[in-house]
């Protein structure tokens, strides 16, 4: 029997995730069928915004690349109950049978598979949205407890900054000299980011 070539798709949505959390058990279901992997996509990004890995994995299944998708959950495939089902549907079109750790019910064939994955599309959907809805929630509570949301204020040597300025630096340059970002030197400076000859009062600052 011909060995069956493999790819794995791995997903995180957020820079404080990791892929590796994902690849071992990934990885011991392509060993444990026997599968040869033959490609691995990974990316880290939203399952709502572009994702170049997922296309390049979909363009390599049409051109026949490998004959099984494996993937961790359906919710790392995507969470979108309508972009899951034409997906995994084409897929199976294109003769590529998908397999998830998580979701062992997508090996089922038959014409019961894609309502199943129209329903477990549908609950990743509306878990999303709820976290979403708890995230708003809980950061509207903190702003109502006087709790400061995003990143703690950078500080840098405004003085400084002005003495560059003054002495004919652009403000790119000088942002990169005191370590700050364009922006917020701008914010700082104030009337002064644009020429104005009248600075705000001196000392350290700390801008948001």
């Amino acid at each position: 029997m011909k060995t069956q070539r493999a790819a794995i798709y791995l997903r995180v949505s957020t820079d404080r995730q990791h892929a590796e959390n994902q690849r071992p058990e990934v990885e011991q279901l392509a060993r444990a069928r026997g599968y040869e992997v033959v490609r691995t996509y990974e990316e880290q990004a939203s399952a709502v915004k572009h994702r170049p890995e997922y296309a390049r994995m979909m363009r390599d299944a049409r051109k026949g690349t490998f004959d099984v998708l494996i993937v961790w959950a359906l919710d790392r495939f995507g969470r979108s109950m309508t972009g899951n089902l034409g997906d995994l549907l084409e897929l199976d079109r294109v003769g590529v049978q998908v397999v998830s750790v998580r979701e062992s019910w997508l090996d089922t064939g038959g014409p019961v598979r894609p309502l199943l994955i129209a329903i477990f599309s549908w609950v990743a959907e509306q878990e999303r949205a709820r976290l979403v809805e708890r995230t708003k929630a809980g950061l509207e509570a903190a702003r109502r407890r006087g709790a400061r949301i995003g990143r703690p204020p950078r500080r840098f040597d405004l003085d400084r900054a002005r003495e560059l300025r003054a002495q004919g630096q652009s403000l790119r340059a000088v942002a990169r000299e005191v370590g700050v970002g364009y922006a917020t030197l701008c914010r700082a400076l104030g009337p002064a980011a644009a020429g104005d000859p009248k600075p705000p009062s001196a000392g350290a600052s700390e801008v948001p």
